[in-house]
């Protein structure tokens, strides 16, 4: 025997059913309610089964509050001009003075706001009445000074964002200079300065930098809500020059250090000029280009652009500034008892006579005074009275860490080695 089921019913059928039950409530009476309290066989005597019962759906809508209801604020951006004072600048964004004058006597933080350069930004945001409501001024890419209006007048501060610091690597070969390797390896020029600022006391980028030279440097970049915002320190690096691998690390202080903790800093730079290229070598039997002769060349010259900054090679006193028919304006540093140096043909001097001076203290400018055929400083390097090749002259070694900073700095120059040690291994093995 065959059982005979009972069809249900449709989907569209039900649907309409539960639209139907939802019509039939919305449209109750709004005076008849239903007490929620009651128990459901007191509730059923009252409403007997069938009839329909209402539900209170009444809505509570807000009425507008005036013009704040529809609060709008503006923002503007105002990039600082040359010449740009922060008067002008308020001025041009259509704001009083007297708001200028409330910013100046905030003192503190805002501050900042003296210190603006061209090519940095400034936004202001408005009210919805078109009156002033803050001033926001990125310091860099973590910091924005803030000035907002409160009920009690102007407040600022400064406020810091958090950033994520990542590590990224660059490596060339040297085909024709180390800036062209630097470039090609996509380091800033500012990362190419300072990589070679980090080896100036071991390499004369002018004379010793050859073809297959090479290098390898991990440094930071910053990033800000996922975005790259700029770059940081370079953290380590690695420079071979003619077969020889100078390495370094930069430690908690800002300096850098070789991986066994001494300073790269020496007493004196290789080079005391930046330089176009070199005209003329240490020479003892040279013919002089102007009269002819063989004379000493008791130094070296390097040529490059009238005006270019001439630095101290090393710290001391200055034993002579003055002027010759030969050497036209020149400078003589004594560093000690042992070390002296020379700088001639200067265009300008910029120190006198018993000065002190630091190292990498601009003395004087690249000229082409007394006897020469072009614009060059002549540096002369003398140990005990003695002349020296300044490209070959050994020079005093650096100080080392402290045994407490030493172990401090060995763990951390550890790690970043062997990251420069596996990005070496990576590039060599892809050339």
């Amino acid at each position: 025997m065959i059982k005979r089921f009972k069809r249900l019913p449709r989907p569209h059928k039900v649907a309409i059913s539960v639209l139907s039950v939802m019509v039939g409530l919305l449209s109750l009476a709004p005076s008849e309610t239903v007490l929620a309290s009651r128990s459901q066989p007191e509730a059923m005597q009252e409403n007997p089964l069938g009839e329909r019962l209402p539900l209170d759906l009444a809505l509570t809508i807000p009425e507008p509050a005036g013009d704040d209801y529809h609060s709008v604020t503006r923002e503007r951006l105002i990039q600082v001009r040359s010449g740009d004072t922060l008067s002008a600048i308020f001025a041009r964004t259509g704001l009083p003075s007297s708001l200028l004058h409330e910013v100046n006597q905030l003192g503190g933080s805002a501050d900042e706001l003296r210190k603006i350069f061209p090519g940095e930004q400034l936004t202001f945001i408005f009210d919805q009445h078109d009156s002033f409501a803050s001033l926001q001024y990125p310091l860099d890419n973590s910091r924005t000074l803030h000035i907002s209006k409160t009920p009690t007048g102007l407040h600022a501060q400064i406020e810091q964002a958090e950033l994520e610091y990542r590590t990224q690597y660059a490596q060339a070969n040297v085909t024709s200079n180390f800036w062209s390797a630097g470039v090609s390896a996509g380091l800033t020029a500012n990362q190419i300065m300072s990589l070679a600022a980090m080896f100036a006391w071991d390499v004369d980028f002018a004379l010793d930098i050859r073809a297959n030279d090479s290098f390898t440097a991990l440094y930071e970049q910053h990033y800000k809500d996922g975005f790259k915002v700029g770059i940081g320190h370079i953290l380590a690096a690695e420079f071979i020059n003619q077969g020889k691998t100078y390495q370094t690390v930069r430690h908690s202080d800002g300096n850098y250090y070789s991986p066994e903790g001494r300073a790269m800093r020496k007493s004196f730079l290789r080079a005391p000029v930046n330089f176009s290229h070199i005209s003329s070598n240490f020479n003892p039997r040279r013919l002089h280009p102007v009269t002819g002769q063989v004379r000493p060349h008791r130094g070296i010259d390097y040529a490059a652009s009238t005006g270019t900054p001439v630095l101290a090679a090393g710290g001391g006193v200055i034993l002579q500034s003055g002027y010759s028919r030969f050497n036209g304006n020149y400078v003589v540093i004594r560093h000690d008892n042992t070390y002296i140096t020379k700088y001639l043909h200067l265009n300008k001097r910029l120190v006198s006579k018993g000065e002190k001076v630091k190292q990498e203290q601009q003395i004087g400018t690249v000229g082409a005074t007394g006897r020469v055929t072009g614009p060059h400083l002549h540096y002369e390097f003398l140990v005990n009275g003695v002349h020296k090749d300044p490209k070959s002259v050994d020079l005093p070694q650096a100080a080392f860490l402290s045994p407490r900073e030493l172990a401090q700095f060995k763990p951390h120059a550890n790690k970043l080695m062997a990251q420069l040690s596996k990005v070496s291994g990576i590039m060599v093995a892809k050339n």
